[in-house]
């Protein structure tokens, strides 16, 4: 927490979403209520323990917000760029803006060979090949447009899936999409939940996804 602290400077709130009544952050969380610079808010996960579900449950908590960035709880992401991103989104240049760990500046530290292989080419070549106006589309470090999350629904069924749902919705339905170079590190503490066995099919779906046409702006 005193990460966030540190590198985020716009004003906003933090919103923690949990799993279970018994999770051992949840005493420390609350012991920097009082003294945390930004309002906390905690929310129990509404559609089942995972990552997926704690996504979900934190979008639907923000969608009237200007803009809502997806954080995961081992802060592996570059926190500094939180306040860049936000003026990207603020200033109505972009719809989503993702952290990028494959555009020039950006950088990915440690991680399993086999998953970093996977998502650098499946970022570069929907990049590529699919034009999505970003090199990372699979990256889960988002921000995004509150009007943005409460016109798309979510369909992603398990894991991580989310970032490349949403990123591939954005881009086949005219939203506008921005890049930023972020830093990547592994964790350095727990394991990570990560499953590619299990998502890789869910992945893929969204993959193919991004290669549609094109239609009409998904926003006014």
């Amino acid at each position: 927490m005193d990460q966030l602290a540190s590198d985020v400077h716009v004003k906003c709130e933090f919103v923690v979403v949990y799993d279970f009544d018994e999770d051992d952050t949840l005493p420390v969380v609350r012991n920097r209520m009082a003294t945390f610079p930004f309002p906390i808010r905690l929310i129990k996960n509404a559609y089942g323990r995972g990552a997926l579900g704690a996504v979900k449950t934190g979008l639907a908590a923000t969608t009237a917000s200007t803009a809502t960035a997806v954080i995961m709880a081992d802060l592996s992401d570059d926190l500094t760029k939180i306040d860049v991103m936000y003026r990207l989104i603020e200033n109505g240049t972009y719809d989503v803006v993702c952290g990028s760990r494959y555009m020039k500046g950006g950088a990915q530290i440690g991680g399993p060979p086999l998953k970093t292989f996977l998502s650098r080419m499946a970022g570069l070549s929907l990049h590529y090949l699919a034009r999505v106006p970003t090199h990372d589309a699979t990256n889960n470090y988002k921000m995004y447009r509150g009007s943005f999350i409460g016109a798309t629904p979510i369909e992603s069924k398990a894991g991580f899936e989310i970032g490349l749902e949403l990123c591939a919705k954005a881009h086949v339905h005219g939203y506008r999409i921005g890049e930023v170079p972020t830093t990547w590190r592994d964790r350095v503490a727990g394991e990570s939940r990560f499953n590619l066995r299990k998502w890789l099919p869910q992945y893929l779906r969204w993959y193919r996804y991004a290669f549609r046409k094109t239609g009409s702006p998904g926003r006014s």
